[in-house]
Formats: C-alpha cells, sequence, structure tokens
C-alpha cells in the first residue's frame, strides 16, 4: 500500500508537471467519482475535472503550477501554491502569479490513494481581477469603498 506521504509526493510532482498530454493520467490522481471546486465552479467526475484542466490550457498561455508546502494527515492533504500563467491577450504578455492552497481528501483504492475531493482556495479579487487592466481599477475602488487596505 502507498503511503500518504509517498501519494503527496506524487501529487504534487503530477500537479508540477501538468499538461494536455499528461491530462491522460488524470485516473492515476482522482477517483472517477472525485469533485473539484474552485473559484470558478464546481464539478462532479474525473471527466469533467479534465475539462476544467483542459480549458485552462486552451485559455491560458504556460499555466503552470508551483507547489511550495504540505501537510498529510490521516486521508487528507493539503498544498500551498502559485498557479503562474499569461493570458491569451496580444497586449498583455505579463506573466501573472495566483497564489493558494488545495485541500484534497483521499481515498485508498487498489494500492494507491486517489483523490475523492479536491478544493482550491484562492482570492480571485487581490490575485487575478485587480491586477487585469480597467477591472483592477475598479476592484480597486471597491476594495477602499468597504475599508480594505
Amino acid at each position: 500500500m502507498e503511503t500518504l506521504d509517498q501519494a503527496c509526493a506524487r501529487f504534487c510532482d503530477y500537479f508540477a508537471r501538468l499538461t494536455p498530454e499528461s491530462l491522460t493520467h488524470l485516473e492515476t490522481v482522482y477517483l472517477p467519482t472525485a469533485r473539484f471546486k474552485d473559484s470558478f465552479g464546481e464539478v462532479s467526475g474525473s471527466e469533467a475535472i479534465r475539462a476544467v484542466y483542459a480549458r485552462m490550457f486552451a485559455q491560458l498561455d504556460q499555466p503552470r503550477f508551483e507547489i511550495h508546502s504540505r501537510v498529510a494527515q490521516g486521508q487528507e492533504i493539503f498544498l500551498t501554491w502559485d498557479f503562474h500563467f499569461q493570458r491569451r491577450h496580444p497586449r498583455d504578455r505579463r506573466t501573472y502569479t495566483m497564489r493558494g492552497a488545495s485541500h484534497l481528501q483521499l481515498v485508498a483504492q487498489e494500492g494507491q490513494w486517489r483523490i475523492a475531493s479536491h478544493r482550491d482556495y484562492c482570492d480571485v479579487a487581490e490575485e487575478l481581477y485587480e491586477k487585469i487592466p480597467l477591472l483592477g481599477s475598479l476592484m480597486r475602488a471597491l476594495k477602499r469603498a468597504f475599508g480594505g487596505a
């Protein structure tokens, strides 16, 4: 049986090396019935999760995850990460970085751990919206109006 630490290392490696081609191996990481939720939506099933990642690759240039820390206990893993990407906009070729965390709930299956539930946490307003021209001005104004820094 794979240990939790081995599974954690395998998951971190998978996410750090994620490519459109590696999506064919998604079932080595997720259960077929897995749930995924982030700031942009919620889906169920490994095929729907694959579609989320495929959209990411279709809509962004050079997306990649950089895993910084991990905590594994019981049947759960908590990861902190940076997500780096470029927009597909001819006048905006900057590299953006979103900082966030993931909570993974696991189930043992056939001698390996698989993700049953994946929840991403990220402040999209601060990490993304405030950095986009025009929208960023509006988000910063709203933040000031409601007492933010």
